[in-house]
């Protein structure tokens, strides 16, 4: 255990779920904004779905990392697929 008070089974679990959820901005198309809040809707239901299974299943040895793993698993099956939003270096400048 760490100092967070956590085991790395539940560290890896929450890295899994950051990940998962942390996209990146999309560009200013329109389509770019609705195709990561649509991702980002997905991504979330899996995450809903794989801890609700976890918290009402019965516990047993390496019920945790399994669920990372199930995590990173659906988050690999949604890939980003918008154009990230990109600052110009003429727009940094001002």
């Amino acid at each position: 255990m760490s100092d967070t008070g956590l085991d790395e089974a539940v560290r890896d679990l929450l890295a899994a779920v950051v990940a998962a959820l942390d996209l990146p901005l999309p560009s200013l198309d329109p389509a770019d904004e609705r195709a990561r809040r649509r991702l980002l809707e997905l991504r979330a239901l899996d995450v809903r779905v794989v801890l609700d299974v976890l918290a009402r299943s019965p516990h047993y040895p390496g019920a945790v990392a399994e669920s990372a793993a199930e995590v990173r698993r659906r988050t690999e099956r949604e890939p980003i697929d918008y154009a990230p939003f990109v600052l110009r270096e003429e727009e940094a400048t001002g």
